[in-house]
Order: structure tokens, then C-alpha cells, then sequence
């Protein structure tokens, strides 16, 4: 497959998991154009254990990743103050985000890969069964167990 045929047939999925993500319609496209371009870099190192779909998300949800562990400059207008009760918020909802990632990066395959589809690119079960060659049970139950995990390893978190 070129590199022209594989933009044309997988931009729209890339693009939708990374508005997912992000939510943000600029920055999903500039994302989208990034992830094509590391996967031209990276196409000699597809192994193909997966769909090309799925290796695509897997290298946009690295692309954007990467992009929210880089330090942004936060305008004086945009901080709030640090006794507000909108700094303690903002502070726990960044903790809270940063430990799900940890805790989904920490899954074992294939829960982590199902989760994600299912999650970030709206798959349905029929069809990560289907890239998985496994039964639309097998997709739900994995999914299910995923999240199961994902909450006890978020739980275990928040007692440290």
C-alpha cells in the first residue's frame, strides 16, 4: 500500500481519534498530519501484528501525548490564583487525567488496544472482533475487563 492510499483510506479514523482526544479541531488536524508523517518515517518498522488502523491511533495517541507532557506557557490571564478554589480543580483534574493515561499505559495487550479502539475511535465490538480475528464476545468482555482494570489500578493510585 503507498503512502497516498493509506492517507486517503485512514485520515477520517486518525483525525476522529484524535478529536476525541484532544477536542480540539485544529489541533486534531495538525496532529493528523503529524501522525502520517511518523508513520511514512516509521513504515519499514509496521510489523503488522495489527491493522494499519490501529498502528496509525497508536502513533497519534503518541503524537498527542507527547504534546501534553511538553511544558506550556500559561498567560497571566489564564492561571488562576493559587488559593482559588478553580486552582485546586484545575490541579486535580490534570492529576486525575495524567493517572488514567499512566494506568492505560500500564494494561497489558490486547486490554489497553481494545480499549483504546472502543474508547478513542469509536469502534464497535463487531469490528475490533474482527481486527483481533475473535468473536464480538471476546471484544466485549476484554473491553469490559479493561475498564475493570483501569479503575482498580485508579483506585490503588489515589490511596498513595
Amino acid at each position: 500500500m503507498d503512502a497516498e492510499t493509506v492517507y486517503r483510506e485512514y485520515r477520517e479514523l486518525v483525525y476522529r481519534f484524535l478529536f476525541r482526544l484532544c477536542r480540539d479541531d485544529n489541533l486534531s488536524e495538525e496532529l493528523t498530519q503529524e501522525t502520517f508523517y511518523q508513520a511514512i518515517r516509521q513504515w519499514k518498522h509496521f510489523q503488522g501484528r495489527s491493522s494499519v488502523g490501529t498502528w496509525l491511533c497508536s502513533i497519534a495517541r503518541n503524537q498527542y501525548y507527547s504534546l501534553l507532557r511538553k511544558p506550556r506557557p500559561v498567560s497571566l490571564e489564564e492561571a488562576p490564583e493559587p488559593a482559588s478554589p478553580g486552582f485546586a480543580d484545575a490541579v486535580a483534574n490534570r492529576s486525575l487525567a495524567m493517572s488514567a493515561y499512566q494506568a492505560l499505559h500500564r494494561l497489558p495487550e490486547p486490554y489497553r488496544e481494545v480499549f483504546t479502539l472502543r474508547t478513542f475511535c469509536d469502534l464497535k465490538y463487531a469490528e475490533i472482533a474482527e481486527l483481533f480475528g475473535k468473536s464480538e464476545s471476546w471484544a466485549r468482555v476484554t473491553c469490559y475487563r479493561a475498564k475493570q482494570m483501569l479503575a482498580d489500578a485508579m483506585k490503588g493510585e489515589n490511596r498513595t
